[in-house]
């Protein structure tokens, strides 16, 4: 009996937290006017608002330089271009494509290899507002010495609002907070010990090559 009532427990707790994880992510946008930073870095995803939303940034002057992380190999940099809608000044100059990262890990590993080399100490994070969470904390492992500010941009994909009613936004939303959690307790245990923190390969500049997506 002690162990069920323990299970039911840790089951309500569980969908207390899913609930509060989802009205997080529907109060997350539209996201404040962020201040200025180092750099705007945006993590590439099904949405290119998070594209747009991060060089838009870079033009009205709110970083000196962006990077896109987790571009697609098969992507030049002219369709990059064209999927940001930035003005050649800005793009050619000041945006540099990054192509190691397959995932969050890797956005965040390829993420503080840019900061590094930039010797950048704070930057704007752009991701669709249900990645937001999760995105922050995996770079905040991965560069805890950097200033991060989140600007979460409004999913397509997700309703945070009614998430219950559409059985592909329910999906996304219980997947997304079990990575959430899962980071969570990984990051619990690194606490009790020194963390290796392995950076990837430094992106790539302003100069033409090919991308990823």
């Amino acid at each position: 009996m002690k162990s069920a009532a323990a299970f039911l427990l840790l089951i309500a707790l569980w969908v207390v937290g899913l609930l509060a994880f989802a009205s997080r992510i529907e109060d997350s946008t539209p996201a404040p006017d962020p201040p200025v930073a180092d750099g705007v870095v945006a993590l590439t995803g099904a949405s290119t608002a998070r594209l747009t939303a991060a060089v838009h940034l870079l033009e009205i002057g709110k970083a000196e330089r962006a990077l896109i992380s987790g571009v697609n190999v098969k992507a030049s940099r002219a369709d990059i271009r064209g999927v940001t809608k930035a003005t050649r000044r800005y793009y050619d100059c000041c945006v540099d494509l990054g192509f190691a990262a397959l995932d969050t890990v890797g956005n965040a590993r390829e993420t503080a290899a840019w900061a590094r080399r930039n010797d950048y100490h704070s930057l704007i994070v752009v991701t669709s507002d249900f990645h937001i969470p999760r995105a922050m904390l995996e770079l905040h492992s991965a560069m805890p010495g950097v200033r991060l500010i989140p600007y979460p941009v409004k999913s397509e994909e997700v309703d945070a609002g009614r998430w219950w009613r559409n059985s592909e936004s329910a999906r996304r939303v219980v997947v997304e907070y079990c990575k959430y959690l899962a980071i969570l307790a990984r990051e619990a245990v690194f606490s009790l010990g020194p963390k290796d923190h392995k950076a990837a390969a430094p992106p790539e500049s302003a100069a033409p090559a090919g991308a990823h997506g």
